[in-house]
């Protein structure tokens, strides 16, 4: 008796549905994501369970590295241009319209203000080597930090300030920092941290 053939069905997909709905969610999340900024050095966080937030807009953010050079960073460019040129104003230096626009594209500044338009004058590959040779004063004789915030909170009231630090850096220059915010009566600003996993109890 011959053999019954079973009648071969097609496994063929269609697979215009999910091509629509992956170019849907990458186009979502491109327009959704925040790129994360280019920081001139690299701080490992110290952990803690705090889930508080701190906004995403009208930021001041002071970073601190393990050896204590201050870094700031502005997330509005308008609020950069006019914070570069009160902080030249206090210290008798004006900005030509490039050197603006420099210091407008910058994610971060950490150089001292007389070497400032030396600084804007360099290529960006240039600007990243040295600016992590340097930081922005804040000994007691040249405190220029203080004068930086002050000139922001000036520009920008409703800025957020957050400190970021590595978990390396010696507690004494943190203190500095807070001292410095202390004395200009900003005693209100945020401490950047990551989140600490708690292990399950068994």
């Amino acid at each position: 008796m011959p053999r019954v053939k079973v009648k071969r069905k097609s496994t063929l997909i269609d697979m215009t549905a999910m091509s629509d709905v992956t170019v849907l969610l990458l186009t979502f999340f491109m327009l959704t994501s925040t790129f994360v900024q280019k920081e001139p050095v690299q701080v490992a966080t110290p952990a803690s369970v705090s889930e508080i937030k701190i906004p995403e807009t009208n930021i001041l953010q002071i970073l601190v590295d393990p050896q204590g050079k201050v870094f700031l960073s502005l997330d509005k460019q308008d609020d950069r241009v006019a914070v570069l040129n009160a902080v030249g104003e206090e210290y008798g230096l004006t900005f030509t319209p490039e050197e603006q626009h420099t210091f407008k594209l910058a994610n971060s500044f950490g150089v001292p203000i007389k070497g400032m338009k030396e600084f804007l004058g360099k290529r960006q590959d240039e600007q990243d080597a040295i600016l992590k040779n340097y930081g922005i004063p804040t000994d007691s004789l040249n405190n220029e930090f203080k004068v930086w915030v002050k000139a922001a909170k000036q520009v920008n009231p409703d800025l957020t300030i957050a400190i970021k630090a590595d978990q390396a850096t010696p507690y004494p220059q943190i203190k500095t920092v807070m001292s410095s915010l202390q004395d200009i009566r900003e005693n209100r600003y945020n401490l950047i941290t990551s989140l600490k996993t708690i292990p399950a109890d068994n």
